[in-house]
């Protein structure tokens, strides 16, 4: 049986157990002095099996939690800036433009406010050019770490002070790229597969460890010789930096996963290939008894979050890691039921098209009224 830390009526039934058998006998009753020390001792006691009984669940990385599972992370894991063990936040960063009087000087520093009350600031200077309100872009940080920092193109700033000659509008051109600490499940989860699958020189698993140990990486499928002999395919996602994109990640970020691993990588590949997972709508119709507006959001957003952690799950084909599975129609309507035991689903199982497609909610056609 596994341990189990006694509860504190065995730990003084113990005690005073232990007592009276040491004395020959003596009773432990009432509210003798012995009896009063004999239930203070079981209770130092139980405190300190408790302590021990956590000690033990902070040895190992699938039970650890916390500064334990940090210390773990340092002592197996490194990531792409060097650091070691749990990836930290990242700031945002993009373009702003600016617009004001020709000839203006926007110093480096000047702080703008976003409406979510996220502050950024300006990494170059700017002079505004020479044609009145005629915008200009500049490069800004997030002052803050964490994806609060993203803003969509479109959304007006601020100045945290005002200067003179520039609009008190300032429009955010592209502004992104904060990140979340790692959660304590993310680090555990890679701490788990540096474990169980250690470097071997080179092979799919080395790619996959690479690969997520960029911060922004949420997930990596590795095929090697799906190309021929000789061949890496690497796909990944970045669901949290893209999350306004479904996750798929730009050509930027293939470009920095690219650069890392042509650093990283044996030198023996003959070729190998980053590119992102194809999107592959998963459309089927839907007729709710109890229809409406409500209903469906709610539908929607329980069917997308099964496919994606469907797809979470990769498979294998011929040995080979892909990024998705065939969506079952039964995974679908399971969900639906989630939310509603009133309904007639007609969908076939989606199988992908091929092996680098990603499955995703698609369309889903109700009945006309």
């Amino acid at each position: 049986m596994p341990w189990q830390t006694p509860t504190l009526r065995q730990v003084r039934e113990m005690v005073r157990n232990d007592i009276t058998t040491a004395l020959a006998g003596a009773a432990v009753v009432g509210n003798t002095v012995l009896r009063v020390m004999a239930d203070a001792q079981a209770g130092l006691a139980r405190l300190i099996l408790k302590y021990l009984d956590w000690i033990a669940t902070q040895m190992l990385p699938d039970t650890a939690t916390d500064e334990w599972l940090q210390r773990h992370g340092q002592i197996w894991l490194q990531n792409l800036d060097g650091t070691i063990g749990r990836k930290g936040a990242m700031l945002a960063t993009g373009t702003v433009a600016f617009t004001g009087n020709p000839g203006v000087l926007i110093p480096e520093g000047f702080g703008l406010v976003a409406p979510s009350g996220d502050t950024y600031e300006t990494i170059e200077f700017l002079t505004l050019p020479d044609f009145a309100n005629q915008p200009a872009e500049v490069a800004v940080k997030a002052l803050n770490a964490g994806a609060s920092g993203n803003q969509l193109s479109g959304t007006l700033l601020a100045p945290t002070t005002p200067l003179y000659g520039v609009s008190s509008d300032v429009i955010v051109i592209d502004l992104r790229g904060g990140l979340e600490t790692e959660t304590d499940e993310q680090l555990r989860q890679r701490i788990l597969t540096r474990i169980r699958e250690p470097p071997m020189g080179g092979d799919a698993d080395d790619y996959s460890a690479w690969c997520m140990s960029i911060p922004s990486v949420t997930r990596c499928f590795v095929a090697a010789r799906e190309l021929g002999m000789g061949t890496v395919t690497v796909r990944f996602m970045v669901d949290a930096l893209r999350a306004d994109t479904g996750g798929f990640p730009t050509m930027d970020d293939i470009n920095v996963v690219y650069g890392y691993l042509d650093k990283v990588r044996p030198v023996a590949i003959r070729d190998f290939y980053v590119v992102s997972p194809v999107p592959e709508p998963i459309d089927f119709h839907l007729a709710l008894t109890n229809d409406s507006m409500e209903l469906r959001g709610q539908v929607e957003q329980s069917v997308a979050a099964m496919i994606t952690e469907r797809a979470k799950c990769a498979h294998t084909v011929n040995g080979q890691l892909m990024p998705g599975t065939t969506i079952m129609s039964a995974w679908v309507a399971e969900a639906v039921n989630r939310v509603t035991q009133d309904f007639d689903l007609q969908m076939d199982d989606h199988p992908m098209p091929h092996n680098g497609s990603l499955a995703v909610l698609g369309t889903i056609s109700y009945p006309v009224p």
